[in-house]
């Protein structure tokens, strides 16, 4: 499943030490792999969470039944806790999984002291949970747009009649066949909704006993059949995850590509290792880059992603900097399929709508911002230009060489079209009002971190060269996204990372059902709609293309959003760890990172 990426901060200016530290001494019991997440956590129920920082620990407890391959290009899907791919239907409606005998959930008392297997009941449940009401989980739409036979109708019935919700009522589209089989059964062909079951934060196993035990705060209590199990929480600030005995054997099996010598050498190096290689992962909340940055160097932390304002100092020119190459620091660099975008709330009577007017403001203020300008003086140049929302390494993305308006910003075009449509200074106070001479004001929603604020004088001054007058409305990450779910922020911008390699993920970021939950602009077209649910029908294939890149106009002509950049990561390796550190599709990034002794 995709995740939701705070603008993470970057720090004000201080000395930076140029010296790298030899690693700190670690606790003993065996392998300790130790990271720094750039935002807090809120937990760890797969349902409840959407934040990257508690998705990236979730993964390494819970497991769907399938994954991708680790060093395939292109993506490869394979069985997790599956024992082959799905039987599918020739109708595309039809998905039939057979789960590994012997894999066994974490112990817990809520087992009562006994092994608990992991059964095909176990995922009915958990994607009938996603169903409950009083659950309101934002992934919802994930599974109502594959229209799984009953269960809309079953979520409907129980919102009527204001009762529990039914898990043991079965449905004709999710049920078990026996011990290890499940079905589902879908309205409509969905080709690819296989996919759909990679997802650590929608298809992952949860065990009703312990849901049911932990009914208070299930966030505190995740109980999975991954390689770790949590051992300490302290809430945004400190995480850690040991072993889990029960965890299965799992040897490495990946399949790069030809030529690709970084992943063969991946290959070579894991080839019949066993999961999980380290015995224990601990993970700081550090969300300003400064003392992130500085904890890797002094040997606190064993990997890091380099904060974007200290690109220039790291990776200058997209090379590892010398003074880290010497103490044996590895770089892995990628240009990641992600989309970081700006988002109009077209529920909002000054920036919504689908008048010609409305879409030339919107239209405005994409010309007047300069995304490039962001990527150079905000990132560090650690991001390429989006001409779309659709990401690099997704199908349906824009063909090579395509440019858009997203990309090119133009405040003299931006100035002409708002004086066309009637956006002038009607007072003489320096400031455009609306069509009608009312007051305007943009309001655009930001987290308190300084990439943030360093972002937000960007928009300020881009916005006042055009005579729009702007505010800003700061929040907590968790609480932006409460309120762009309950529809109650004008603008906001933020980063999503795909979970598949699909572009339908951020089509269906404009497809009016998914309004209130992943579609913060509550864009409703019926043209889009028709074109998204027709290429979601369609096996992969030019028809299908074509379809997506119609209903990618649509996008760009009404501009829900402003897609802005895709990001270049940049994992910095201490000489001791060992890769590969980063996964393309799916959160599960440590089951195969080891390390060896630190010098003395």
């Amino acid at each position: 499943m995709k995740r939701r990426e705070i603008l993470a901060g970057a720090a004000a200016s201080w000395p930076l030490a140029r010296t790298l530290a030899a690693p700190t001494a670690r606790a003993p019991g065996g392998k300790v792999f130790r990271y720094a997440f750039n935002t807090a956590e809120t937990g760890f129920d797969p349902p409840r969470v959407s934040d990257q920082s508690s998705i990236r620990v979730l993964s390494h407890i819970f497991e769907p039944p399938l994954t991708w391959d680790r060093l395939a290009r292109p993506a490869k899907l394979v069985p997790l806790v599956a024992a082959a791919l799905p039987e599918i239907s020739d109708d595309f409606k039809r998905f039939t999984f057979t789960i590994r005998p012997g894999i066994h959930f974490a112990d817990d008392p809520a087992f009562g002291g006994k092994p608990r297997e992991l059964v095909a009941a176990d995922f009915v449940y958990s994607i009938k949970r996603f169903y409950d009401p009083a659950l309101r989980s934002e992934w919802l739409y994930a599974w109502e747009n594959a229209k799984i036979l009953g269960l809309s109708e079953l979520r409907k019935r129980v919102l009527d009649q204001n009762k529990p919700f039914p898990y043991d009522e079965e449905v004709a589209g999710l049920r078990a066949l026996d011990r290890y089989r499940f079905e589902v059964r879908l309205a409509e062909p969905a080709p690819r909704f296989a996919h759909e079951f990679t997802s650590f934060s929608t298809a992952s196993a949860v065990a009703r006993e312990v849901i049911e035990r932990y009914a208070a705060d299930p966030q505190a209590h995740p109980v999975g059949t991954g390689p770790f199990m949590l051992q300490e929480w302290r809430r945004a600030s400190r995480i850690v995850l040991v072993r889990n005995p029960r965890f299965r054997e799992q040897r490495f099996d990946g399949d790069p590509a030809d030529g690709d010598v970084v992943a063969q050498g991946a290959a070579k190096r894991l080839a019949g290792a066993r999961a999980p290689l380290v015995d224990r992962l601990e993970f700081d909340v550090v969300e300003e880059s400064q003392p992130r940055w500085l904890a890797f160097l002094n040997g606190e932390h064993d990997a890091v992603q380099v904060p974007v304002d200290l690109a220039a100092l790291a990776v200058p020119g997209g090379q590892l900097a010398p003074y880290l190459a010497r103490r044996g620091v590895q770089l892995e660099r990628n240009v990641t399929a992600s989309v970081a975008h700006t988002f109009f709330n077209f529920d909002d009577p000054l920036v919504g709508g689908y008048s010609p007017d409305k879409v030339a403001l919107r239209r405005a203020i994409m010309l007047a911002y300069d995304s490039a300008l962001e990527a150079r003086l905000v990132r560090g140049g650690q991001a390429v230009p989006a001409q779309s929302m659709i990401p690099p390494g997704c199908y349906g993305t824009a063909e090579p060489g395509v440019i858009t308006e997203m990309s090119h910003s133009n405040p003299a075009r931006a100035a002409a079209l708002l004086e066309l449509h009637g956006y002038v200074d009607h007072n003489g106070d320096g400031w455009r009002e609306q069509p009608g001479g009312q007051p305007f004001e943009l309001r655009i929603a930001f987290p308190p971190d300084q990439r943030s604020r360093r972002l937000s004088e960007l928009w300020l001054k881009r916005m006042k060269a055009v005579g729009l007058r702007t505010r800003f409305e700061v929040a907590p990450f968790g609480e932006l996204i409460r309120k762009s779910l309950a529809g109650q922020l004008m603008m906001w911008g933020y980063t999503w990372s795909a979970g598949a390699p699909d572009g339908d993920f951020f089509l269906g970021l404009a497809y009016g059902p998914n309004s209130e939950q992943s579609n913060d602009a509550r864009f409703k077209l019926a043209a889009f709609d028709r074109l998204y649910e027709q290429q979601r029908r369609l096996p992969n294939g030019p028809e299908r293309v074509a379809l997506m890149r119609q209903a990618n106009k649509l996008m760009l002509a009404y501009v829900p959003y402003i897609a802005h950049l895709h990001e270049i990561t940049n994992d910095l390796l201490h000489a001791h760890v060992h890769g590969p550190m980063r996964k393309s599709f799916g959160g599960d990034w440590f089951r195969w990172i080891d390390v060896s002794p630190p010098p003395a």
